[in-house]
């Protein structure tokens, strides 16, 4: 469990296009075997500790014929951002996938003061 000590809690939210493979005949549409999608996101503000980040598919186009196998994860997670990684495997053909994630945490308060 994350706990904060600022009276300031930032929320900050999105949702990222990862690929649409099937246009131009991309891996996660032709290929097989492990594949893997990595965006960076940056956070509209900077939190003062790393956040909670929440990832979630807001669409997933696939093909019918094949085994559905898919993970999404937020990695190296920092004050100012993320990887947002997608992953397949096996046979799995995807055609395109779009992301939403979200992000609570600790915010800078303006009565914080930065001693050196």
């Amino acid at each position: 469990m994350k706990r904060w000590n600022s009276g300031q809690t930032g929320v900050d939210q999105g949702d990222v296009q990862l690929f649409a493979d099937y246009v131009d005949d991309g891996p996660m549409w032709t290929g097989s075997g492990e594949r893997e999608i990595r965006r960076e996101v940056k956070f509209s503000g900077k939190f003062r500790s790393p956040p909670a980040v929440h990832v979630s598919l807001s669409l997933l186009d696939l093909d019918q014929s094949t085994n559905t196998r898919v993970e999404i994860v937020a990695e190296d997670v920092t004050n100012q951002g993320f990887d947002l990684v997608f992953r397949t495997w096996g046979d799995t053909r995807i055609a395109r996938v779009r992301a939403a994630w979200f992000a609570i945490g600790d915010m800078r308060n303006h009565d914080d003061w930065d001693i050196d």
